[in-house]
């Protein structure tokens, strides 16, 4: 298998069109495109480079079954608490959240048909996420790298109510924080700018509240 190639070299570009891509085919990834992905993360900044993340790659079917099943319970008593409803929400923020509840649900429906289910997980939790923070900007780098090579990913948390069952599941250790699930696959949509403030609507100089004249 050749080397992946990238499908946008815009440094810019990927970060502007880059969102959660829920919907995936289930068309399968090759090995060489996660390895790759993988790199990306870890060229992230690390606290005293201790490089405290690992990344568990799940692809079996039986798996990616049982983990769809506890994701999906734990959205669905989300969603029934009120998680989501953006009932006082501007129109148009509105509007972009019923299109990410409508997407979020369609995921949790749907996450065992994803080719590669990819756990981030840290070393430095120690039942505190934000000591492994650094795990996080690592994240990041490798849903931007999948990005690049035309692959969608979405980041999602919701699996950590069941964080318990997962370890079992696939052996990992109790000190070891499953900080995030990551789908990745390729994109049934199109990628694309979503809905973001302005920078002027969410930057403050010199004091809280002061903004540029």
């Amino acid at each position: 298998m050749p080397e992946p190639t990238a499908v946008e070299n815009d440094f810019f570009e990927v970060i502007g069109t880059q969102r959660a891509m829920r919907r995936l085919k289930a068309d399968p990834v090759p090995e060489e495109y996660v390895k790759k992905v993988i790199w990306a993360a870890t060229r992230a900044p690390s606290g005293g480079n201790r490089q405290g993340w690992r990344w568990v790659v799940v692809t079996e079917p039986e798996k990616k079954k049982k983990i769809q099943a506890w994701y999906h319970e734990g959205w669905s008593r989300m969603t029934a608490s009120g998680y989501g409803a953006g009932a006082n929400l501007p129109a148009d923020e509105k509007a972009s959240n019923d299109r990410v509840m409508k997407s979020a649900t369609y995921l949790a429906e749907h996450m065992h048909e994803a080719p590669v289910l990819i756990f981030a997980c840290s070393l430095t939790g120690n039942g505190d996420i934000t000591s492994g923070s650094s795990i996080y900007p690592a994240v990041q780098n490798l849903m931007l790298a999948a990005r690049a090579l035309g692959l969608g990913t979405a980041l999602t948390t919701v699996h950590r109510g069941y964080q318990k069952q997962i370890r079992e599941l696939l052996g990992i250790p109790e000190s070891v924080e499953t900080a995030a699930l990551i789908p990745l696959g390729w994109p049934k949509g199109k990628f694309g700018s979503g809905f973001r403030k302005p920078v002027e609507d969410v930057t403050y100089w010199e004091s809280w509240g002061a903004k540029k004249a």
